[in-house]
């Protein structure tokens, strides 16, 4: 990874701010993007204090304007990418239903948010949330790339396989970045650029901590159920991704790997329930 250039969106996430790291450790100058200017600046400055390089850039990654002045920024302050990894993503409150399954007293129940009461700009914020922003970012920073090869590592979710429950626009929009990761991979292919993505499992980030724990820390019954369905019986840690990205990322160790998505999920779809 020495001297290589990697861009990282969601940069700030528990998830993609360890996968910086990683990078940077290896010798990478990362390009950290997101939306909390504070938020990127602490992770760049907790690289730097590791000897590593890295910038930060605020943007919105649903801008597509503001995406191109930051590749020029990139390309003057650190290089032209070499690597690029599309963690932008996450779910929004108002696109997730109250229970599991269909109950009608939801439907009556003000307090409840019922199939029917999910509403339309909530679930198109969730998509362009995940996968538009997957396709604006590489459509930005694909063109460093033609010519020169490249890889590009997408990171959809274990929704994207099987869907959860209460969910439906997060799951939806998960499979639409891995349906789009095979998609790239064959457009691509003849320019020597890889594209495939990680499809991690359930980990504990900031943005779902408080939907599987309550505020004493305590697991909530959804959490049990996740963990009786993982048959590793225990939450992923960030770090156990970074070998999975680094392989992606070593074209002299997967230079024949394009069009995958790789699940790490301590065997949560490879379990049946039985």
């Amino acid at each position: 990874m020495k001297d290589k250039v990697v861009v990282i969106t969601g940069a700030g996430g528990v998830l993609c701010s360890t996968i910086a790291k990683a990078y940077a450790r290896q010798g990478a100058k990362v390009a950290l993007l997101g939306r909390t200017a504070e938020t990127l600046q602490k992770v760049a400055d907790e690289i730097a204090k590791e000897g590593g390089i890295a910038k930060a850039y605020a943007v919105n990654c649903l801008e597509k304007e503001q995406m191109e002045e930051v590749r020029i920024r990139v390309g003057k302050e650190l290089g032209v990418c070499d690597i690029l990894v599309n963690g932008a993503g996450g779910n929004h409150p108002k696109g997730t239903t109250s229970g599991e399954y269909f109950n009608m007293a939801d439907v009556e129940d003000e307090s409840k948010i019922s199939f029917f009461d999910l509403d339309e700009n909530n679930v198109d914020y969730v998509f362009k949330l995940n996968y538009l922003t997957t396709f604006l970012t590489t459509q930005v920073f694909a063109k460093d790339m033609i010519g020169r090869g490249g890889c590009i590592i997408n990171i959809t979710s274990m929704n994207a396989f099987r869907p959860l429950t209460k969910i439906p626009a997060y799951s939806g929009a998960k499979a639409s970045v891995s349906n789009f990761t095979q998609w790239l991979a064959v457009h691509f292919a003849g320019e020597g650029i890889r594209v495939n993505a990680i499809a991690p499992g359930f980990f504990v980030t900031n943005q779902n901590r408080g939907m599987l724990f309550d505020k004493d820390g305590n697991p909530n019954a959804r959490t049990k159920k996740i963990l009786a369905g993982t048959p590793m019986r225990r939450f992923g840690e960030a770090e156990e991704l970074i070998g999975t990205v680094m392989w992606l990322s070593d074209k002299e160790k997967s230079g024949f790997v394009t069009g995958v998505v790789i699940p790490i999920d301590g065997g949560f779809s490879a379990y049946s329930g039985v």
